[in-house]
C-alpha cells in the first residue's frame, strides 16, 4: 500500500530518498518522510504529497549517506505530519519505515505503556520500533536479532527498514506479506532498498528479492546477510532487473495513465509475442508447463481476483467455459476465505493481480494451497508474492503501470486469458481447427485494432465535455461485454469521483430503470454480437425515458446511431475478444471527464496502487 525506500553508500542520501518517493507514489500519498543520518538522525515529514515536504525541507536537510523514506497510504491514524512515517524509537536512537498493518499492535501498545513507553502517533508503525527497541534492551541483544524476535510476535503485514544512529553504515530490513526489493549497486558497497524496482532501475539492474519473514542486514562493508525468523542464514539470490528506466517515465505525456492508454497496441503485442502464432496452429504459456495436464483434467477452475483483475476474471469465465467447456467460477479474494469456501483436491485456481502484492488475493492462494489446489498465478510484476506463491504461472508482460486506475495491465490480463483458454481448448478438442484460426488471428488483428480506437481520442474528448459535471453514470453491456460495463463503470468512479454503476442491460429492468431521466447518461457497449437485437431493446427502453446514450458500436453500424444521443465506432472483431477493443474507448472517457474534472487521474484519492493490506 505505502512505498518505501532506502539507500546505504557513499552519494547524498536525500536526493536518492526524495527520487524514489516520487517514483513510488503511486502506492500511497497521504503523507511522506525521510530519516537520515549525519552526526544526529533526524526525521522531516509533512502531511501531503512528496512535493509538499520536498518544498517544506527543501535546504534544511543534512547531506547523509544513509536514509529512509515514506510515502503513505493511512491505515492506522488520519493523514497528518504526527502519523506520517518515518517513526522514533523512543530513545529517538531508532527510526522505521513500514508498508503493512500490525493486527496485534493494540494489545502491544497496552503492554508497553505499562513500561513507561509515550507514543506521539496513533499508528501501528510507532508501536513496531518501541517494540524492537525494548527487545533490544531488555535482551541486551543486537538490533536485527531485536527484529527478528519482535516479528516472532507480530502477527499482520509488514515491509520494514530500519535506521540505527549508532550504526549509521548498516541497515535492517524485514517482509512478510508486503514486497522488499534490494538493489546492489555496481561497487557493492552501495545499495538500494523499495517496494519495488522502481526507485532503483536508476542506479542498477542487480537486485534481491526479500521473502517472507526474512531479515536482512545490509552493511556497506560486509554487503546483504539475511537469516529466516528462525535465525538459520539464507543465501540471498541475485536477479536482473527486466526494466528500462524509459518505462517509468511520462514519455512526453501529460498523466501516466494516458501513456499507458496508449501503449495498449505494444503491451498487448508483447503478451501475445512467441505464446500466439497462428499459421503455426501454436498457442502456449511457457510457464504452464509441468500442471499444464491438471488444468486440462480440471473437474473446476475458480478464479480470485480483486476489482478491475476481478473484471478481467469474469471475462475469462465466459471464454473458458465457451470454448473448453470446464465449469469457473469467479470470485472476490476478499471475500473469498471468509466463506469457508469448498476446494476440491485438484480444483486449479487463477490468481490474477497487476502487482502480484494483493494482500487478499495472497491470502485466498493460501487457503487454496492449504486444500490441495493448483494455483496458476496471472500478474504483471516479476519476482512478486504472487509469482513465488504460485505453482505456475504466466507474466502479463504490460511493462510498469504507474497509474494508479488500471488499463494497459487489464487487457494484458485479457490477452493472457485468452491464450490460456486456447491453449487448453486445443488439448481437449473442445474446439476445431478452424474456430482455432479464427480466434488466434483475430487476436493477432488486436493491437492494429486498439490503434484505430485510439485515433477517436480527440472525438471522445469533445463527448466527454458534456458529460464532465453529471452526478451519475450507468454502464450496460451484455455477454462478453458486461464485464466491460462493470470496468467501465469503475474507471469512471475511480477518477472522476462521479458515481457510475455497472450493470447486465437485462437487468436494467429490475431496478436501475428508476434512475433513468433526460440527466442520465447511459453508456451501452452495442457491438454486433450475438445479444445486439436484445441490447437494441435495452436502449429503446432507455430512451423511452429521456435518458442520454453513448453507445459504442461496431463501425458500419447503421442502426443504433439513428437511436442514441453519440456514438463511438470501433473496429469489427470476434465477439469473444471483442473486450480488448470496447474497453478502450471508456478508459479514454473517463480521463477526459476526470482532466475536465480537474481531477489528479494518476493519483486518485483515498487509493494506491498496491493493496498490500487486507
Amino acid at each position: 500500500m505505502c512505498g518505501i525506500v532506502a539507500y546505504l553508500g557513499e552519494n547524498n542520501a536525500y536526493d536518492v530518498l526524495i527520487k524514489g518517493l516520487k517514483r513510488l507514489e503511486y502506492r500511497g500519498y497521504d503523507s511522506a518522510g525521510i530519516a537520515l543520518i549525519d552526526k544526529d538522525l533526524s526525521i522531516f515529514k509533512k502531511q501531503g504529497k512528496v512535493n509538499d515536504l520536498e518544498t517544506t525541507f527543501s535546504g534544511k536537510t543534512p547531506h547523509g549517506k544513509v536514509g529512509i523514506g515514506h510515502t503513505r497510504w493511512a491505515t492506522h491514524g488520519e493523514p497528518n505530519d504526527v502519523n506520517a512515517h518515518p517513526h522514533y524509537s523512543s530513545d529517538k536512537n531508532l527510526a522505521i519505515i513500514h508498508n503493512g498493518i500490525i493486527e496485534n499492535y493494540d494489545s502491544i501498545k497496552k503492554e508497553l505503556q505499562q513500561k513507561g513507553h509515550q507514543f506521539l502517533s496513533e499508528t501501528d508503525s510507532e508501536v513496531f520500533i518501541h517494540f524492537i527497541e525494548d527487545i533490544q534492551k531488555n535482551n541486551k541483544c543486537s538490533l536485527d536479532e531485536a527484529v527478528r524476535i519482535a516479528l516472532t510476535k507480530v502477527v499482520g503485514a509488514y515491509a520494514i527498514v530500519i535506521l540505527s544512529k549508532d550504526n549509521p553504515d548498516q541497515l535492517i530490513a524485514a517482509r512478510k506479506g508486503s514486497p522488499l526489493v534490494i538493489g546492489i549497486g555496481a561497487e557493492n558497497n552501495e545499495f538500494f532498498l523499495a517496494s519495488d524496482a522502481t526507485p532503483i532501475v536508476e542506479y542498477t539492474k542487480n537486485v534481491v528479492y526479500l521473502n517472507d519473514e526474512e531479515v536482512a542486514i545490509i552493511d556497506k562493508t560486509t554487503g546483504i546477510n539475511i537469516k529466516n525468523i528462525e535465525a538459520i542464514e539464507q543465501s540471498p539470490y541475485v536477479h536482473t532487473l527486466d526494466m528500462e528506466l524509459e518505462a517509468i517515465e511520462k514519455g512526453g505525456f501529460d498523466y501516466f495513465m494516458l501513456k499507458e492508454i496508449f501503449e495498449q497496441p505494444r503491451s498487448v503485442a508483447d503478451c501475445m509475442r512467441g505464446r500466439l502464432i497462428s499459421e503455426k496452429e501454436h498457442a502456449l504459456l511457457g510457464g504452464i508447463r509441468k500442471h499444464f495436464n491438471d488444468l486440462v483434467e480440471a473437474k473446476r477452475i475458480i478464479i480470485v481476483a480483486c476489482g478491475t483483475s476481478w473484471h478481467a476474471g469474469l471475462v475469462a469465465e465466459y471464454v473458458i467455459e465457451e470454448f473448453t467447456r470446464t465449469p469457473v467460477e469467479v470470485e472476490y479474494a476478499s471475500e473469498f476465505r471468509y466463506r469457508n469456501p469448498i476446494i476440491n483436491k485438484g480444483d486449479v485456481v487463477l490468481a490474477i493481480s497487476q502487482s502480484g502484492e494483493t494482500a487478499d488475493t495472497l491470502a485466498a492462494i493460501e487457503l487454496a494451497k492449504n486444500k490441495g489446489a493448483i494455483i496458476l498465478g496471472i500478474c504483471n510484476v516479476v519476482g512478486s508474492s504472487i509469482a513465488r506463491a504460485s505453482h505456475e504461472g504466466a507474466y502479463t508482460h504490460a511493462g510498469p503501470e504507474i497509474g494508479v486506475a488500471s488499463t494497459k495491465a487489464f487487457t494484458a490480463q485479457l490477452t493472457v486469458l485468452y491464450i490460456l483458454a486456447l491453449m487448453l481448448a486445443k488439448e481437449k478438442n473442445t474446439i476445431t481447427k478452424n474456430q482455432f484460426l479464427e480466434l488466434s488471428r483475430q487476436m493477432e488483428s488486436i493491437p492494429d485494432k486498439i490503434k484505430q480506437v485510439l485515433d477517436l481520442n480527440d472525438e471522445i474528448e469533445k463527448i466527454s465535455t458534456l458529460y464532465k459535471d453529471v452526478r451519475n453514470f450507468l454502464y450496460l453491456g451484455r455477454g462478453y461485454n458486461f464485464p466491460v460495463a462493470l470496468e467501465g463503470a469503475l474507471k469512471l468512479k475511480e477518477i472522476s469521483y462521479i458515481h457510475a454503476e455497472g450493470y447486465p442491460a437485462a437487468e436494467m429492468k429490475h431496478g436501475p430503470i428508476a434512475l433513468i431521466d433526460k440527466e442520465m447518461p447511459v453508456v451501452v457497449i452495442a457491438t454486433r454480437d450475438s445479444s445486439y437485437d436484445k441490447i437494441i431493446s435495452n436502449i429503446q427502453e432507455v430512451k423511452a425515458r429521456q435518458g442520454k446514450v453513448i453507445a459504442v458500436v461496431t463501425k458500419g453500424d447503421a442502426l443504433i446511431p439513428s437511436m442514441v444521443d453519440h456514438v463511438i465506432e470501433v473496429p469489427p472483431t470476434h465477439e469473444a475478444i471483442m473486450p480488448l477493443v470496447s474497453s478502450i474507448p471508456l478508459q479514454l472517457l473517463s480521463y477526459h471527464i476526470a482532466i475536465m474534472r480537474g481531477c489528479n487521474v494518476d493519483q486518485p484519492r483515498n487509493l494506491a496502487k498496491s493493496v498490500t493490506v487486507e
